[in-house]
C-alpha cells in the first residue's frame, strides 16, 4: 500500500516506508508476533471470554524495562497482509472473545484501517497504545476504534527521554487522551464488559512514585471520571539492568502509597495485587505463528 512520508507517531520520521523503514523499525508490511485470546487484560476488557490479542511486532519507543522486548525491540513475527489481518479478526471474532485488542498498533494504522475497511468486526475494537502518536492518527480512528487503552508512561519528561528515548512524551500522550475522550465523551459499559470508551495505564516504577502521583492527579484534574488501571507489574526486563535504581520490582511500601493518592483523589478504576510482577503475564513470544490457522476461511 502506498503512503506519504511517514508521520503517524511523534518522532515524525518523515520516511516514506515502501522505500525504507523509520525509528519503529517498520516498513509498509504489517508484521505479527502474537495472536491469542488474552485473559490477562482488566476485568471489563477480557471478561469472562477473554479479548482476541493481536500483539503487533517492532514500536516506536525504546522502553528499557519493556516486557515484550522480544517483538518491540528485536522484532519477531512474521509478516502478513491487510486482508490476512481481517481474517485473522474475523477468526478471532468467531471464538466468542468480547473485543479485537490491537496491542502496540500505531506504527500500522494506516494498514490497519485497510483490515478494518476490509472487515469491521461486530464487537468493539480496542486500540492498546503506548500513546505516542501524532493527534492526527488518533483523529483517523474516528469510525473505526470504540475503546482507547493508552498508557501513560511518565510526568516527568526526564523520565520518558532516559528510560523510553521520547524527551516529549507527557506532552504527547496527554493531547492524544484528550482528542480521543473527544472522539468517545462517554464510557459504556454493559453487563460487566466496556464497548465504548477510555481507559488509562500507568504502570508503576521503582524509585518513582512521585511521577505516579503526579500523573493521577493530572488525570484527576483534565479527565475526572476516566478508569485508570494502576499497575504493579513491573520487573526489570531487558536492559533495565543497566539502571541500578529500576533494576528492581516494586516494594509493597511504593506500590501502597500510590494506590492510596487513587483513593485520595476518588478515582475510579483497576489496581493490581503485588504479586502480578511475574513471567506468567508476559505471552510466549517464542512460539512461531501459524499463519494459516489463523488466516483460514
Amino acid at each position: 500500500m502506498k503512503q506519504s512520508k511517514c508521520k503517524l507517531c511523534a518522532r515524525n520520521c518523515n520516511i516514506i516506508r515502501d522505500e525504507s523503514i523509520g525509528y519503529c523499525k517498520s516498513n509498509n508490511d504489517i508484521k505479527i508476533a502474537k495472536v491469542m485470546v488474552h485473559m490477562w487484560e482488566e476485568p471489563i476488557i477480557s471478561g469472562t471470554n477473554g479479548s482476541g490479542a493481536i500483539f503487533f511486532s517492532n514500536c516506536n519507543l525504546r522502553c528499557v524495562f519493556c516486557q515484550n522486548y522480544k517483538i518491540s525491540h528485536n522484532g519477531n513475527g512474521k509478516y502478513i497482509t491487510s486482508a490476512d489481518l481481517a481474517d485473522i479478526m474475523k477468526n478471532l471474532e468467531a471464538q466468542g472473545v468480547h473485543n479485537i485488542n490491537l496491542v502496540t498498533p500505531t506504527h500500522y494504522t494506516n494498514q490497519i484501517i485497510e483490515a478494518l475497511n476490509i472487515y469491521k468486526p461486530n464487537i468493539p475494537i480496542v486500540w492498546n497504545t503506548n500513546g505516542y502518536e501524532n493527534i492526527e492518527t488518533i483523529k483517523k480512528l474516528k469510525d473505526y476504534v470504540d475503546i482507547f487503552l493508552f498508557d501513560l508512561k511518565y510526568f516527568n519528561n526526564n523520565l520518558s527521554k532516559k528510560y523510553s528515548s521520547a524527551d516529549n512524551y507527557f506532552d504527547v500522550a496527554t493531547k492524544n487522551i484528550m482528542e480521543a475522550r473527544t472522539l468517545i465523551p462517554q464510557d459504556l459499559i454493559e453487563d460487566g464488559i466496556m464497548k465504548k470508551g477510555i481507559i488509562i495505564r500507568h504502570l508503576v516504577l521503582p524509585n518513582c512514585t512521585n511521577d505516579s502521583i503526579h500523573i493521577l492527579q493530572w488525570i484527576k484534574e483534565n479527565l475526572g471520571s476516566t478508569l485508570v488501571s494502576v499497575m504493579s507489574q513491573y520487573a526489570p526486563y531487558f536492559k533495565a539492568h543497566n539502571y541500578p535504581e529500576i533494576n528492581r520490582k516494586l516494594t509493597k511500601l511504593e506500590y501502597k502509597r500510590v494506590v492510596a493518592m487513587c483513593d485520595n483523589l476518588n478515582l475510579n478504576g483497576f489496581v493490581q495485587d503485588m504479586d502480578s510482577a511475574t513471567d506468567d503475564y508476559v505471552p510466549d513470544f517464542d512460539q512461531e505463528l501459524d499463519l494459516s490457522s489463523l488466516t483460514k476461511k
